[in-house]
């Protein structure tokens, strides 16, 4: 089974995002396949390079970022998400001079294009939040 996922909430406001991990991790696990995970609204907070959560709670940043290295996940972060909610990606850092992108390790910016190219890729459409 081909999969793609869309997140809408915060790793912080609810447990979306964290069931979502889950069922990826396993999809994968069995075999199936994700095609893209698409961060929209909050969810695009999942994908702050500095979001450091104290140490008794889940890394769930870190865990995207494994999960792309461990079976190259798509991770795309809606651009106007992102930007209303202040998460910088290159274009924008070298604009207003700033040093370093807000984007974690293995996700990616893009439009909602990217959105409806997957689930018209996709057997199953799946939105977490």
């Amino acid at each position: 089974m081909k999969y793609a996922i869309q997140i809408n909430s915060s790793p912080y406001y609810s447990n979306a995002g964290y069931s979502a991990y889950q069922f990826i991790n396993t999809a994968l696990a069995m075999g199936h396949q994700v095609f893209r995970v698409f961060f929209y609204q909050d969810g695009v907070y999942h994908a702050f390079r500095n979001s450091r959560p104290p140490d008794d709670e889940r890394q769930l940043t870190l865990l995207w970022s494994q999960l792309v290295i461990e079976y190259e996940v798509d991770l795309v972060v809606c651009i106007s998400a992102a930007q209303r909610r202040g998460l910088l990606h290159a274009d924008e850092v070298k604009k207003q001079g700033r040093e370093t992108t807000d984007l974690a390790a293995g996700f990616r910016i893009s439009g909602l294009g990217q959105l409806v190219e997957a689930t018209l890729e996709a057997e199953r459409f799946l939105v977490f939040g």
